[in-house]
């Protein structure tokens, strides 16, 4: 959810002047601009992001939002909606906010980094305005959202990527305190002195970075784990979508919910890229197809188009530097495939 300069919006990783207890309310708002207000609301008091009301009636929401130390805080009592963050609304080189949600009605599904889960009451859902993310409230419910800077944390990349898009139990443990600090002391309404208020996110920023690194150290095993399992599903995305001529790197981090960048991470142990990857899955369904070889066969521009390529020249160059000769003499040189 990146600022735009010209909404007034401050851009992702800019601390914001005090708003103490600042109300945002569509309650004096015409029916027809509430959405509008909305977007608004959610970009003064977050980062920008699109909303989708779920009801039929007019919509409606509150935010009572404040600055404690370098912490965004925000109360949100609002109508069902879906809210996604694209990667339209990033800014380039924000370092950007982890955000933690603490629901205290109604239920929220996030879906970020290609994983899903949902929260309710007593539980603390972990998310990165740095990368695309959707989220679903399905019924009207209120939620309190803190925005930590990533700067504050001193994290490394991997243990974000760790607890993003997870659900962290409040009832016990570095969970339960992270809990008791947000839900007691972290509050839009309460002033505090600027030290105190500084002092109370540094303790936030450390605490939570502390439940980080502990979920880190106890699933040492378990990124791999979760890395194999979505190179998998990417794998059979890819599979599925061969004959698309517009598959590609962007077009399958964006079915996945990840960044570019978190794609080709995922491939750095396939001894392949995205690209490549596509490509050679591609030259395996048009060789395959090929070998069929009849005389009611369709030509091989045909087949290379069928399996996703534009160009009959291209095809025809990368399927000769792949199996050596070109495609016309694999189907006469190949033995019929029944």
């Amino acid at each position: 959810m990146a600022g735009d300069s010209g909404t007034g919006v401050p851009p992702d990783d800019v601390e914001k002047e005090s708003q103490m207890g600042q109300v945002l309310t569509t309650d004096s708002v015409p029916d027809r601009d509430k959405l509008a207000f909305w977007h608004e609301a959610l970009a003064q008091a977050l980062v920008p992001m699109t909303v989708i009301p779920l009801t039929d009636g007019p919509f409606t929401g509150r935010i009572v939002t404040d600055q404690v130390g370098h912490l965004r805080v925000c109360d949100i009592d609002a109508d069902a909606q879906r809210a996604s963050r694209t990667r339209e609304h990033l800014v380039p080189r924000s370092g950007g906010f982890i955000g933690i949600a603490v629901p205290g009605s109604g239920t929220a599904t996030l879906v970020q980094d290609g994983r899903t889960v949902s929260a309710a009451q007593g539980d603390l859902l972990v998310y990165d305005t740095a990368r695309p993310y959707f989220l679903n409230c399905p019924e009207p419910f209120s939620i309190r959202v803190v925005h930590i800077p990533r700067r504050l944390l001193r994290l490394p990349e991997r243990e974000i990527e760790l607890v993003t898009a997870t659900v962290i139990d409040a009832a016990e443990g570095f969970g339960a305190a992270v809990a008791s600090l947000l839900t007691t002391l972290v509050t839009p309404e309460r002033p505090y002195s600027r030290e105190i208020a500084s002092r109370l996110a540094a303790g936030v920023a450390h605490l939570f970075g502390t439940l980080v690194t502990e979920r880190a150290q106890q699933a040492e095993v378990e990124p791999e784990l979760q890395r194999d399992e979505m190179v998998l599903r990417i794998r059979d995305h890819i599979d599925h979508h061969l004959e698309d001529p517009s598959l590609s790197p962007e077009t399958v981090a964006k079915a996945h919910h990840i960044s570019v960048r978190y794609l080709h991470r995922l491939f750095e142990g396939e001894d392949t890229t995205v690209a490549r990857h596509i490509q050679r899955r591609r030259l395996e369904q048009c060789a395959r197809e090929l070998s069929r070889g009849s005389e009611t066969a369709p030509t091989v521009a045909a087949v290379a188009h069928r399996w996703g390529f534009v160009s009959p020249a291209h095809f025809s160059r990368v399927f000769r530097s792949v199996y050596g000769i070109p495609p016309r003499e694999w189907r006469s040189a190949r033995p019929v495939v029944r």
